[in-house]
């Protein structure tokens, strides 16, 4: 039905006038904005960007030249592409494109994914570092940086894990694009949007001012991907050139965490408390599982209505049971 309405649409309502001069109707010819050669730039700009970052942090050694490439990073990126679409959002389209084989996956879609994730292996997450424009806004504003005490830090740690499950769970199923609806940044770079949103990207903007990245280290899903290729990268960059003589000194100071403590300072425990905790993972892993299925079983009406033609079917089937009453789109 829908398609027989579309042609009823596009048919022509009034026949054209028939000239006998012999007049030809000229072919229109409608100008279409060359967004291929846009997108060939932003790839250009993103292997450039995080080339620089790698060369300043591995041989330059000096952050100089990264706060150069974020200042870029936020005015390209940023506010003159609108911040989209990025590597962050980009983990819902390849989540769809594998659901879904007749999702039709954009290459430039694919590049600004999987080239982050190769340059953390080679070099460390420099993507990070300086060339996303979320990060890059966030380290742009900081003044002072407070440390997160060690516990809610690794509480916290998890969140972007789930939000990264949820992400691919709504995407696979055509549902919605949570992470590019709920971006708290995106508004800000387009200068307008939803409000809720807005405040919630201020906010975070606010609390960058008193501490380090809180949307990179607590929130954001692509990062997460990002930290298990960074741990296995082939070139890692040296804090000092000097012989590391276990000091801790880097570890404590600093203030997002990113240093490990050396291996040498760590002291081994002993075999009471770590047949200890072998157990009490052995009782908190069921706990947890059957709390997951639990909290699963009950939200999974309300998810289940997030896909759209699920929803299509309960608006048809309301329809059906009382026409009089109007749709709600």
């Amino acid at each position: 039905m829908r398609n027989i309405a579309t042609l009823l649409l596009q048919a022509p309502r009034f026949p054209k006038p028939d000239f006998e001069s012999g007049y030809q109707y000229p072919n229109i010819l409608y100008p279409v904005p060359n967004e291929m050669l846009w997108d060939v730039i932003d790839v250009i700009m993103l292997v450039l960007l995080m080339s620089i970052v790698a060369w300043a942090a591995l041989k330059k050694h000096s952050r100089k030249p990264i706060f150069w490439v974020s200042i870029i990073s936020i005015g390209y990126f940023g506010f003159f592409r609108s911040g989209c679409i990025c590597s962050v959002g980009s983990i819902q389209n390849i989540a769809l494109a594998l659901a879904d084989t007749s999702y039709v996956l954009p290459i430039t879609v694919f590049l600004i994914f999987i080239l982050p994730i190769a340059f953390t292996l080679l070099f460390g997450r420099v993507y990070c570092g300086g060339v996303c424009p979320f990060g890059a806004l966030q380290e742009i504003v900081n003044v002072k940086n407070g440390k997160i005490p060690r516990p809610i830090a690794e509480a916290l740690s998890i969140v972007p894990w789930i939000y990264l499950i949820f992400a691919l769970l709504y995407a696979a199923t055509r549902s919605r694009f949570i992470i590019c609806q709920f971006d708290p940044f995106v508004s800000i770079f387009r200068l307008g949007g939803d409000a809720g949103m807005i405040l919630f990207g201020v906010v975070l903007l606010i609390a960058s001012m008193f501490t380090g990245r809180p949307f990179c280290r607590f929130l954001c899903p692509y990062g997460a991907i990002l930290s298990l290729f960074s741990n296995v990268s082939i070139y890692k960059t040296k804090l000092t050139h000097n012989q590391c003589i276990n000091c801790s000194l880097c570890h404590n100071s600093c203030l997002v965490d990113a240093v490990r403590p050396p291996y040498d300072n760590k002291v081994k425990e002993s075999r009471e408390t770590g047949t200890q905790r072998v157990l009490l993972y052995l009782i908190i892993i069921p706990v947890f599982a059957v709390a997951g299925a639990f909290i699963m079983r009950h939200f999974s009406y309300d998810l289940s209505r997030a896909n759209k033609d699920v929803k299509l079917y309960d608006m048809v089937m309301a329809y059906e049971a009382n026409p009089t009453n109007e749709m709600d789109f």
